[in-house]
């Protein structure tokens, strides 16, 4: 029965990784302080991952361990009689009900009610009789039981992780029956041997099942924190999400703080100026992520020096965005960059030139970056050339959706502000009509463009981590000042904790 409450930890294992914990650890007196990532799950979630129990359960008694169980007792005219049950494995298992309680700044309250397990096993036994006769027996024996269980599940703070403590676990049995070689009317075996194991079966199995809920506790807790520190990490670019406060349990929800720091190679991040409150969050919806504006631009100061910020372009990409426009000025431009040489015989690269920097504004997310661009053509037999290198500043103001497993990008208003400027066929830049078709080029084609390739990059990677795994309903991404909000409703993913407990235990 080890595995029966390990496993209905298994499924508020998940609420409980998602918070981190309680005493152990020190923060400080300013609670929200160092709060880079806030996680709030409110309870239609934790009603929801419940519901995903049984099946984690039935794993966990078939993959659990039962001790042999000994015993003896001197009986009046039979002398001392000794048994001992081994081979004890689960056949049988149904549950009726599982319930979910979120207790206010005290635990997780967890009843499954009315588990119905058969144990199977083997009885041996012996005694002496008192006229010195000595008999010795093996039989087969099931057991038929109902038993209800109650979890009370503290979270604390180990080293900035999560700890859950379930040691706060209660067994009541309701039904015990004892049936030997399959007979189900009772006789004078199988009473006495009920009467002696009874009590003892039942001490054991409670500090079995407590015991692996405690150790299974722990171990789906590192489960779901690798889950979400793989999730945040791609390559060397990384987020530490230790704690960064005490997490919060009230009777709709449960919330959890992250410093949510960026980590790469010799690059130091610091924050301690969080926006975060537990009130700029609701409690309307299933799940709920807070993100700081600091986490966007560390993120993008990583990957510029990470220098993933860099485009190629070529064939007809490359001549689609040159032709945003069939006029006689854009022909005229663009045989003046190319110098009549063909767009498959040409490569431009665009990358930038300092790390981004990164506003998030309630009319969207704000970047500023300073871009070059370069467009080189090689010539039949001739040397390659660069007939075009520009450097600007772009400002372009981005909406972001997610739907139907996709994430979207809006480019909304965008500035564009030339910093240099060199072209082979222009090489005193007198010819406005060259700058005014790049300008308007780069305004209503090229940010589109680098846009369209960050999309199914970003998808890529947020699959890669089991995104698509998740059935997510009606998300909405709000953007405030210094801050952003991700709420949804979503879907459990099938058979993921199921699977992960058949291949650990």
């Amino acid at each position: 029965m080890l595995g029966a409450g390990a496993a209905r930890l298994g499924a508020l294992g998940i609420l409980a990784a998602l918070l981190r914990a309680l005493a152990a650890c020190e923060f400080g007196p300013l609670p929200y302080r160092a709060t880079g990532i806030a996680c709030r799950m409110t309870k239609p979630a934790a009603l929801l991952m419940n519901q995903e129990t049984a099946q984690v359960i039935q794993v966990a008694f078939r993959n659990a361990r039962f001790p042999n169980i000994t015993g003896e007792r001197a009986v009046r005219f039979l002398g001392k009689v000794a048994y001992g049950l081994t081979n004890i494995q689960v056949n049988n298992l149904s549950i009726e009900q599982s319930e979910v309680e979120l207790k206010e700044n005290d635990a997780i309250d967890i009843a499954i009610k009315n588990v119905m397990a058969v144990f199977k096993g083997t009885l041996n036994y012996g005694y002496a009789g008192a006229w010195f006769l000595q008999l010795f027996h093996s039989v087969d024996f099931e057991i038929e039981t109902s038993i209800d269980l109650q979890l009370n599940i503290k979270l604390m703070c180990q080293e900035d992780q999560v700890a859950a403590d379930a040691s706060d676990c209660y067994l009541t049995f309701h039904k015990l029956s004892l049936h030997l070689q399959g007979e189900k009317e009772p006789g004078w075996l199988k009473q006495l041997f009920t009467d002696f194991i009874a009590f003892t079966l039942k001490l054991v199995l409670k500090s079995e099942v407590c015991k692996e809920i405690n150790i299974l506790a722990q171990v789906l807790a590192n489960f779901i924190q690798d889950i979400a520190a793989n999730f945040v990490q791609d390559e060397d670019i990384r987020l530490d999400i230790s704690l960064a406060s005490v997490p919060l349990i009230k009777e709709n929800y449960l919330e959890s703080h992250h410093k949510g720091l960026v980590q790469y190679k010799n690059y130091s991040d610091v924050f301690s100026d969080s926006l975060f409150s537990p009130s700029l969050l609701s409690e309307s919806r299933m799940l709920y992520f807070w993100l700081s504006e600091h986490i966007l631009n560390s993120l993008a100061s990583a990957a510029f020096l990470d220098e993933r910020l860099m485009l190629t372009i070529a064939g007809e990409k490359l001549q689609a965005l040159f032709e945003i426009e069939d006029t006689e000025a854009q022909r005229r431009a663009v045989e003046m960059i190319f110098q009549g040489t063909s767009h498959n015989d040409s490569v431009a690269k665009v990358w930038s030139l300092a790390q981004p920097q990164i506003s998030l504004q309630p009319e969207g997310t704000v970047v500023k970056a300073l871009v070059a661009a370069e467009v080189s053509i090689f010539p039949p037999g001739k040397e390659p050339l660069t007939a075009l290198y520009m450097e600007k500043e772009i400002t372009v103001t981005i909406q972001a959706a997610y739907a139907e497993k996709r994430l979207h990008l809006h480019p909304l208003d965008s500035r564009i502000e030339f910093k240099a400027f060199n072209c082979t066929a222009d090489p005193c830049g007198n010819d406005e009509s060259i700058r005014n078709f790049l300008q308007k080029m780069i305004s209503v084609t090229g940010i589109q463009e680098v846009i369209s390739r960050i999309e199914p990059t970003l998808i890529s990677l947020m699959n890669s981590k089991g995104l698509h795994l998740f059935e997510i309903r009606s998300p909405e991404i709000i953007t405030r000042k210094g801050y952003l909000i991700v709420q949804l409703d979503f879907s459990f993913p099938d058979h993921l904790l199921l699977d992960f407990l058949e291949k650990t235990l």
